[in-house]
């Protein structure tokens, strides 16, 4: 019976055109009870439906956490989720909060064909979508997959790191966005949108205890300051013990880390609004954790039953949450943001003008030989400065909506890397120093882009969309390559003047024009599916690599890499069943990437290389509420990725690429005590994958699922909740990166990076 009243709900057409389209600005983007997605009348109401649906039995549930519908602003205007012809996984901060997310690798862990990327520790990540990734750790190489913060782009990956809370909602959105988003947008972006200034007084305050000793608070208020002006103050402090036990100093990987975030929202009339926000971050935290498994066999064996000899170290306890570190590592991160957003409603268009200004700094450290031995400690230094200002267009009338715009960045980097090593000779002073190898390099990149797209109603069931971004960017890359002695009272890392040999310099230049582009189609086959295909072209800018030890040529063919260029062709649909009770989404994508800006680890090197590469999969989700107060979300996603390196060898594989990741979260809430109980599961799986490109065992991660476990009770107000939840469940020992420093030529061992231990907690949180 329910598949013979889908089909009939599937089968309802509606009658009539609507007359106008109202402002997309000011959409709710919710399906009302009395129209269709598209703002038409309906025959059959969704309330009827609903009434029908009770009547035979199924689900009326008033209890949902994940089924609630969400409008994003994907195409720069607010529509529902299931309108767009792009794959999407969006949340609410209401369902962020009720499903417990409070950090970006929960957000993406429930998206099929998505994952985070840890290069180098708790602070530092970026997003993988379908094989589209970077591992590299150098501060100057951007991610493929873009992230934003109402509205701004992020570029430094030590900026991506910070904490979710206070959130409006988050919008993933795969495959290549370059036409609206343009900048580094090649594999997709994760957009993180706040909240803000309310019309009333309103807010929360949130504590949780965990494990380590953990100690999180968080809140927010906002509301109105006078009749045309509201402002919102927001902050998170979070501070737990170290989790890694160091047998011979100081343990690490403790947590420390405090956000603020101020926001003004100036209204003076019905037309234009002014909403300026400064945001913060600071963190300080002893880490670097790595694992040592020594790897003296054929070049990228694990031999872990083997002393390494160029060490003097074996580590056989089988405690990949403890080590013999004798450097302390350590992380201290500072992040500035100054935004300002307005927007300007005339009689044809609405224009928004948004500006930028922010810094990232940030020095860090590991013991990277993960032993007693003080042969070699990695660091890097971030000094960040970006400026960006984009000015865009939105309108439409009857049958037609549309969008352009012009983008402007300026991005200045003085970074630097290099390594500590064990002391040597110094023939100046005739005594013993500890010396080194520095590194610094200054970056400069300025960006130009226009855009513009466009949806057109062919018919009362099928429009087009086309788009087009013009790119131009101007590069800088000015590198030099130190050895060092480290004198007390000197500056250590990044333009240390105590230069015993200069190794090599590179000055290099590159100006890089691309276009991208987006054309599609929609067709809504009824009022509960729609069916979309695509083809879509994501550009990425060449760049520059910043070695710790360059070749001997300090050239152009060795520093320098080109453009990378993502043609993607995408099928896909969208679809509500029984009246919205259920949602499946699915899509099949074809990739074909040209100089691919692959990341490879060559010696104790970060390189990235151009590679040309081919890519086909899909993803398909679930969404149901099949009783009253239980809903399940599940997620499958196949990708399989061939890349050819062009040296004639075998082809290989883009790294953190599964071929296989599925997902899986299981809710059912139901009345006690005057308030709700829910109780929570879910479980993700990724399957064998790759931290290089080499696909060596010392950098293979066989594959592992992890589960996580809640419950917690909202009371009949709703004005406070607690909840109790366990991470990793089943204390899965998974890794998150591994790097391959084998063989004699290196230190013989590999560096393993693994992800939390099972982590335990409660929260209370009381809103008002």
């Amino acid at each position: 019976m329910l598949q013979a009243l889908s089909k009939g709900l599937a089968g309802i057409k509606s009658v009539t055109a609507s007359e106008t389209k109202t402002n997309d600005r000011k959409r709710s983007g919710y399906y009302q009870d009395t129209t269709n997605y598209k703002g038409e009348p309906m025959k059959i109401t969704s309330q009827r439906i609903l009434s029908f649906l009770c009547f035979v039995g199924l689900s009326c549930s008033s209890y949902a956490a994940i089924m609630e519908e969400v409008v994003v602003t994907a195409q720069k205007r607010e529509q529902n989720a299931q309108e767009v012809g792009i794959a999407i996984n969006a949340l609410t901060g209401d369902q962020m909060d009720q499903l417990g997310y409070t950090n970006a690798q929960q957000v993406t862990a429930m998206a099929a064909g998505v994952s985070t990327v840890q290069p180098n520790g708790e602070s530092n990540y970026s997003i993988a979508i379908r094989g589209v990734a970077n591992s590299d750790f150098t501060t100057n190489v951007e991610s493929p997959v873009a992230v934003y913060l109402d509205d701004v782009y992020i570029s430094q990956m030590s900026g991506t790191g910070f904490m979710l809370f206070d959130m409006d909602r988050v919008e993933i959105l795969k495959g290549p966005q370059g036409t609206l988003y343009g900048r580094n947008a090649t594999g997709g972006l994760a957009h993180f949108i706040t909240k803000k200034p309310s019309d009333e007084l309103e807010g929360y305050g949130r504590v949780t205890l965990g494990r380590f000793n953990q100690f999180k608070l968080e809140g927010a208020v906002g509301g109105p300051l006078s009749d045309n002006l509201k402002g919102r103050v927001s902050f998170a402090s979070n501070k737990h013990d170290p989790y890694i036990n160091n047998r011979i100093g100081k343990d690490l990987n403790n947590g420390d880390e405090q956000s603020l975030r101020l926001q003004l929202l100036w209204e003076p009339s019905d037309n234009f609004d002014a909403l300026f926000n400064y945001r913060m971050m600071d963190q300080n935290i002893d880490t670097g954790f790595f694992e040592h498994v020594t790897s003296l066999g054929e070049p990228g064996e694990l031999t872990p039953d083997l002393e390494n000899y160029i060490l003097g170290y074996i580590d056989t306890d089988n405690d990949i949450y403890a080590g013999d570190y004798d450097e302390i590592g350590f992380n201290d991160l500072e992040i500035r943001g100054y935004s300002a957003t307005m927007n300007w409603d005339t009689e044809n268009f609405t224009f928004t003008s948004i500006s930028d200004y922010s810094t990232v700094t940030r020095e860090y450290i590991e013991d990277s030989d993960a032993s007693p031995a003080p042969v070699f400690s990695f660091y890097l230094s971030t000094d960040a400065e970006q400026f960006s200002q984009e000015f865009r267009f939105t309108g439409g009338n009857e049958n037609t909506n549309w969008v352009a715009g012009l983008y402007y960045m300026d991005l200045e980097v003085n970074d630097g890397n290099g390594g500590e090593s064990e002391p040597f000779f110094d023939p100046v002073s005739d005594t013993p120093a500890l010396s080194g190898i520095d590194n610094p390099y200054t970056s400069t990149s300025e960006s130009i882009s226009v855009y513009g797209q466009a949806e057109y109603d062919l018919s009362d069931s099928l429009s087009l969309v086309a788009g087009l971004r013009w790119i131009s960017e101007d590069k800088t890359h000015s590198y030099q390559n130190n050895l060092v002695d480290y004198i007390d009272g000197s500056k250590r890392h990044n333009g240390n003047p105590n230069v015993w040999f200069q190794i090599g310099t590179y000055d290099g230049a590159r100006k890089d024009k691309k276009i991208a582009g987006r054309l599609g189609l929609n067709w809504d086959y009824s009022d509960d599916v729609l069916i979309y295909m695509s083809f879509n072209r994501g550009v990425k800018a060449g760049g520059y690599n910043a070695m710790i030890f360059p070749p001997a040529e300090y050239t152009d063919e060795v520093f320098s890499y080109d453009p990378e260029q993502l043609d993607a062709i995408e099928i896909g649909f969208k679809s509500r069943l029984s009246g919205g009770l259920a949602q499946i989404n699915a899509t099949y994508y074809s990739y074909d990437y040209k100089n691919q800006q692959v990341f490879q680890l060559i010696g104790i090197d970060s390189y990235v290389l151009n590679a040309d590469s081919e890519a086909s999969g899909g993803e398909i989700e679930l969404i149901t509420s099949p009783v009253e107060g239980l809903e399940i979300m599940l997620g499958a996603a196949y990708n399989d990725v061939d890349v050819d390196l062009g040296f004639g060898g075998p082809m290989t594989t883009t790294v953190n690429s599964p071929k296989w990741n599925q997902n899986m979260l299981i809710r059912y809430e139901f009345d006690l005590m005057g308030g709700k109980l829910a109780i929570q599961y879910d479980a993700q799986h990724r399957s064998e994958h790759y931290f290089s490109i080499t696909q060596f065992p010392a950098v293979t991660e066989d594959g592992y699922t992890l589960q996580n476990a809640a419950v917690s009770f909202t009371n009949s107000s709703e004005k406070w909740d607690v909840r109790a939840y366990v991470h990793n469940l089943g204390g899965e020992e998974y890794l998150v990166q591994t790097f391959d420093l084998s063989t004699e030529a290196v230190i013989g061992m590999t560096e393993q990076y693994y992800g939390h231990p099972r982590w335990a907690g409660l929260t209370l949180t009381v809103s008002f």
